[in-house]
């Protein structure tokens, strides 16, 4: 059994920060520190060795974003969850290319809240629909976006047959359970197609999957 995570809140708000420590400690979920922006987010990180942060993308001094790089650039097994007051938001794609696991509307109930935070500690991500779609609609149009390094280009050609069929399903949002529906295999080889591809491939988590999917053309909006 995986022991509970702990978190770090990054949030300018103190309500929000408050709030969520609330939520988080009735259910049993260590939050170990707050920061108020990303500057002391990455500084707390660094101090406090979190399992998961929950990261305001926009705050003062340094944004949600710049933290998250820098965080993960020390930091790579941490994870990150995003929090954003729009589904719509126009940093979602940059912030999931700089390794975020994921994103939570900040009006997210709390047991949605305590479940994400124990999903992305087992290193899965956590992509809302609106969000996916939101991501393909960004390839669709090639609307550009702020993204301050270059896109992620890997040689697909190291994955065997099985697995690029799995990255592609993954590039649509199909889970573990779901994949092993749709190619009628027993969610443990799925588990097992899955870390190989995260190792090949060097990828965190579904998060970089998905957007990894779509830079290299592997998935197309509208073909499923």
């Amino acid at each position: 059994m995986t022991p509970e995570p702990r978190v770090l809140i990054a949030d300018d708000q103190a309500l929000v920060r408050i709030g969520f420590r609330m939520i988080l400690s009735a259910r049993g979920i260590e939050v170990v520190g707050e920061a108020a922006d990303g500057q002391e987010a990455v500084e707390s990180v660094r101090r406090l060795r979190p399992d998961v942060v929950l990261m305001d993308i926009r705050m003062p001094t340094m944004d949600g974003l710049e933290a998250t790089r820098r965080i993960l650039a020390e930091s790579p097994d941490c994870r990150v969850l995003m929090l954003t007051t729009f589904d719509l938001d126009r940093y979602v794609y940059a912030a999931l290319a700089a390794g975020a696991s994921g994103f939570l509307l900040k009006d997210v109930t709390p047991e949605h809240l305590a479940a994400a935070v124990r999903l992305v500690n087992t290193g899965d991500a956590l992509l809302a629909p609106s969000i996916t779609r939101r991501l393909v609609e960004r390839f669709a149009t090639g609307e550009q976006v702020p993204v301050q390094q270059p896109a992620v280009h890997r040689d697909l050609a190291v994955l065997t047959p099985r697995e690029l069929e799995v990255l592609t399903l993954m590039g649509h949002g199909l889970s573990n359970a779901e994949l092993a529906t749709e190619l009628t295999l027993s969610e443990a080889t799925v588990k097992t197609h899955v870390a190989r591809i995260f190792a090949k491939l060097s990828l965190r988590d579904r998060a970089q999957a998905v957007v990894l999917a779509y830079e290299t053309g592997l998935v197309s909006p509208g073909d499923r």
